[in-house]
Parts: structure tokens; sequence; C-alpha cells
């Protein structure tokens, strides 16, 4: 059905009114650059990095963030947070800034919704594994940024802008900038440089300053948060919140140790740290933090570095995860080589639908294994696992004269 031109028209020049004010750091519509040189069809209906949002959310490596870790593996608590949820906290904090600041909202919402598509199961610690492993098999180094544009753009080839893949593949919520400008050309050849720069063990920032609205935003949605669910699951206690950093303690004005002190430490940082970015960033050339805060993030992040995420009890199963990453790399490789057509691997990748044909024949069999186990989800790994290591039940049933036989119709 088309909509009538009285409209239409109508619904476009109240578009370009909302451009007219945004900030000239802001991307435009207009600027949209895809591979395949494709216009965007009703483009005052679904702009091109709304569009990209809609594919990115109708993606099957987005379905599967539901259940991927994002901090606590192996833990039942339905209070703490998955990939699925830091997502879409990362978005919200980006767009809240995004507003104020006059940014392009459905960029930075592409950008924030696909970041971290390429995690694997067990969170950092098995992107640590997979990396070893790839390295190992000659592949290059497994990054998740990387990974993330890999799956969208190569895995799915769902036709993302070059806007909304520099934005995902130049975020890096583990290091620490007080300030981001920027940089880059807006052309395909500068996005492949930053990625050989990325592969290669260094850094690039984004094209956009949406981007770095979305990089900035990563660590503000996950510093409060992760320390809030490592109280909650008890991976830290009262002794880690002793050596809480003093400057983040007067920043976030907290004025005791214990953790009824702390069971809003997630909404204080949030509201002094996007106020203190909107009002460094305002009529700037950078998305920035202040010094004072600045220097809260690094000690913050040291902190949750040394308390929670190298907490000898969240590590307690890592050689046990190491083992089934190890064999399940193996096994899945072993089925590529030989053909197995049975195996997981051709069922949920290589004959899979929604997999690009152009992808499938070009990729070596370590390439397909690494992109296979990185796709999993936590729950999905261990199945797997479990599949290929234990002996299968055959369910039968009693038969007269003392014979088993197999009953195909038992569940």
């Amino acid at each position: 059905m088309e909509i009538p031109y009285s409209i239409s028209d109508r619904m476009a020049r109240r578009m370009a009114d909302r451009e007219s004010i945004l900030s000239p750091r802001a991307t435009r519509n207009a600027d949209y650059l895809r591979r395949s040189g494709h216009r965007a069809e009703d483009p005052v209906i679904r702009p091109p990095f709304s569009r990209d949002a809609d594919r990115i959310v109708h993606s099957k490596a987005y379905s599967r963030y539901i259940d991927k870790t994002q901090v606590f593996y192996l833990v039942e608590n339905d209070h703490i947070t998955h990939r699925v949820l830091h997502v879409q906290l990362a978005s919200r904090i980006a767009r809240t800034i995004g507003r104020a600041l006059g940014l392009n909202e459905d960029l930075i919402e592409a950008v924030a919704l696909g970041h971290d598509i390429g995690h694997v199961p067990y969170g950092h610690l098995g992107e640590e594994i997979l990396d070893d492993l790839c390295t190992e098999h000659g592949i290059g180094r497994f990054l998740h940024n990387v990974q993330s544009v890999r799956f969208l753009d190569t895995v799915e080839d769902h036709d993302l802008t070059l806007q909304v893949l520099d934005g995902i593949l130049c975020h890096n919520g583990e290091a620490h900038d007080r300030s981001l400008t920027a940089e880059g050309e807006a052309d395909w050849e500068s996005f492949a440089e930053k990625l050989r720069r990325i592969e290669g063990g260094g850094d690039a920032l984004p094209l956009t300053t949406e981007g770095c609205a979305v990089r900035i935003a990563d660590s503000v949605s996950y510093l409060g948060r992760d320390l809030q669910d490592a109280l909650e699951v008890a991976v830290i206690g009262e002794d880690d919140l002793a050596e809480f950093p003093e400057n983040c303690m007067a920043l976030f004005d907290i004025t005791g140790r214990g953790k009824k002190d702390f069971a809003e430490i997630n909404r204080r940082v949030l509201d002094v740290l996007i106020k203190d970015i909107v009002t460094m960033s305002y009529d700037a050339d950078a998305i920035a933090f202040s010094a004072e805060a600045s220097a809260c993030v690094a000690a913050f992040k040291e902190f949750n570095m040394h308390h929670i995420y190298k907490n000898p009890r969240l590590l307690r199963n890592r050689e046990k995860i190491r083992f089934m990453f190890r064999h399940l790399f193996d096994r899945t490789l072993e089925d590529i080589e030989e053909e197995r057509e049975a195996s997981p691997v051709y069922e949920d990748l290589i004959d899979a639908p929604w997999a690009s044909p152009g992808y499938i024949a070009a990729a070596a069999p370590a390439e397909l294994a690494r992109d296979f186990i990185a796709g999993m989800t936590d729950r999905y790994f261990e199945r797997v696992f479990r599949q290929s290591v234990l002996p299968e039940r055959v369910r039968s049933r009693y038969r007269p004269g003392g014979a088993l036989q197999d009953d195909p119709g038992r569940p």
C-alpha cells in the first residue's frame, strides 16, 4: 500500500524540520552508506539507521542475546544482567546523552543494540579462551567487536550502513577514555583500515559522534550494574566494599561501606555520569567526562576488575570451561572436515537458511568452527558439549519373552 502523497509530503517536511535542529556534529540520515548501494525504501517512515536497528533486532544473532552471559555465568538468578539487558541499558543511556546533545538517536540505537552481538558463551572468559584457540589454528585473534561486525555483515549479510558497522567495530568498553573525538573518513577503505588496526591489537575511535556516545555509554552502563549484581550473587561482600575508591565515594555521595549503602549504586552512577558527560560535551568537539568523573571511572573499573572480574569465586570453573571450549572446537572442526551433515554445526550454521551462501562457501573450516561456537548461547553450548561427550540413551520398552525393543512413540 502506498501512502498518499499529501501525507508523505507532510511527513518528509516534518522529518526535515527535526533534522534541522540537530547539532552540527550529528550524522544526517542522507549521509548513510551501504555497500550494496541500495537506497532505503520509504525513508520517511523508516530512515536508514532506523532500518538498521530493525535489521539487527530481527537477526538470528540478536535473538541469541537472551541467554548470553554478561559477567556472572553458571549463576541461577533471574535478577542479574544478561547481554540482552546490557545492550538495552547501553542504548537507553546513549540515547539520553544523544538527545541532550542533539545527535541522531536512530544511529545511536542501532550501534548500541548491535555492539555486543559477537560475545561468546561465558562472557569475557569465553572470549579469552576462544582467542587462544583461534590463534592456535592460524585464523588470527578473536575479538568480540570484530565478531559483532562479522555476524551482521558477513555471516548473515544484513547490508548495514557504514556508520552503524563502524560504531559497532569501534566500541571498546574495556578501554577508558576521558574524551572521544570522531575519527576516520566515511568510506569503506577507512573502515577496512580500522578493522586491520583493531585485529592487530590496536584501537580505533568511531567515525561518528553517535558512535562515540555509544562507546562512552557502554562503560557507564556496566560499572554500577556489575557491582550491584556482584552484591546480589554474593561474589563480593563488605570486606571488598571497604576498598571502594574514595573519589567514587565522594562523587556518588556514598556515606557508608555496608551493602545497604550501595543498594542504589547503579542509579547514582547513571545520574551523576550522564549529567557530567552532557555538561562536558555540550557544544564541544568531543564526548567527554570531566577530570573528576574520569578519574572516578578509571578507579571504578580497576576496583571491578580486581574484586569482581578476577575474583577466584567467579573463576573457579575456568579450567573446566577451557576444556569444554577446546573439546567443542576440535569436535566441530572434525565434523566439518569429515562432512558429518547430521552434526550441530551443519544443522545450525552451514545448512541454516539464514546464513549467507557466500560466507559459507568462502569460510575455512576453522573459521566456521569459530563462528559456530561464538554464536552459541550458554545453555546451547552446554547442551552440545553434553551430547558430544555423554553416551546417547536409547528409550526402550519391555516386550513379552524378556527382550527389549525400541519405543519410537515415547518422547
